[in-house]
């Protein structure tokens, strides 16, 4: 399977010390070699890296490690392929634009005999997660505009996520630049860091940092992971069907099948 990560801030943060733990996890410390990708919104855009090759030895997820780019939102996945090519193409997350937004999406899981109807949103690749992606967005397109209040969005893919999680491993990060939802059938953690802040020890590579200098008394910061990247703090687990609405590091909705 492949691993998560997704960062909501009320103020931009760069995600460097969460981003060099996972990295670990590509080809080093964990089996999840088969590529990478992260997406940061940055207003209404998004600066996205993706490789085909392990992020434990790309030199482009160096670069991202070691630049402090900074974002209210991020999303972030490392593969372990199990429905299709290991290829650029392949790599999540991906992104589509909807009402005038970036949409970005990444899928830790598999289900194998899923086909998604013809609609607007096609898959450019060979995965089922891609071809999920696109059935959520063909399906909001059909049934929601960009007047649509956000809590009938919310109702829909909480509906959406339900099914697909009926027939295989479902744990998804999906964002608008607005707000982050997640979603988990199997495995989901975050942590939420707020004053007073700070010091946290990565599992995955020997490195610790202190929060407190980078930091001011308002800022808000959670983190949304498939296993705990620190070994020092404690993290919430979710449940199994358990769904989360974040907005600006903060829970906002959130429900359990």
């Amino acid at each position: 399977m492949c691993e998560l990560l997704a960062m909501s801030a009320n103020t931009p943060t760069d995600l460097c010390f969460s981003f060099t733990g996972l990295t670990r996890r590509g080809g080093d410390t964990g089996p999840h070699k088969d590529g990478w990708g992260v997406a940061f919104y940055e207003g209404k855009g998004v600066r996205c890296f993706h490789d085909a090759d392990a992020s434990a030895s790309s030199r482009i997820a160096e670069v991202v490690q070691t630049h402090p780019i900074k974002s209210e939102v991020a999303l972030c996945h490392i593969r372990q392929a199990n429905v299709g090519d290991i290829c650029l193409a392949n790599t999540h997350p991906f992104i589509r634009e909807l009402w005038g937004r970036y949409w970005v999406f990444a899928h830790n899981g598999q289900l194998s005999d899923f086909e998604a109807p013809p609609g607007f949103y096609e898959a450019v690749g060979s995965t089922d997660s891609e071809a999920l992606f696109c059935d959520i967005l063909n399906h909001l397109r059909c049934h929601c505009d960009r007047d649509t209040p956000e809590e009938e969005v919310i109702k829909r893919l909480v509906a959406l996520a339900n099914a697909y999680a009926g027939q295989g491993v479902f744990n998804l990060l999906l964002s608008n630049g607005d707000w982050l939802f997640t979603y988990c059938t199997t495995k989901m953690a975050c942590i939420t860091r707020r004053a007073p802040f700070g010091p946290a020890r990565l599992r995955d590579a020997d490195v610790t940092i202190d929060f407190e200098p980078e930091t001011t008394p308002n800022d808000i910061v959670s983190v949304i992971v498939t296993e705990p990247l620190t070994s020092d703090e404690t993290w919430d687990i979710y449940q199994p069907g358990e769904w989360r609405l974040w907005r600006k590091g903060e829970v906002v909705m959130r429900g359990c099948r």
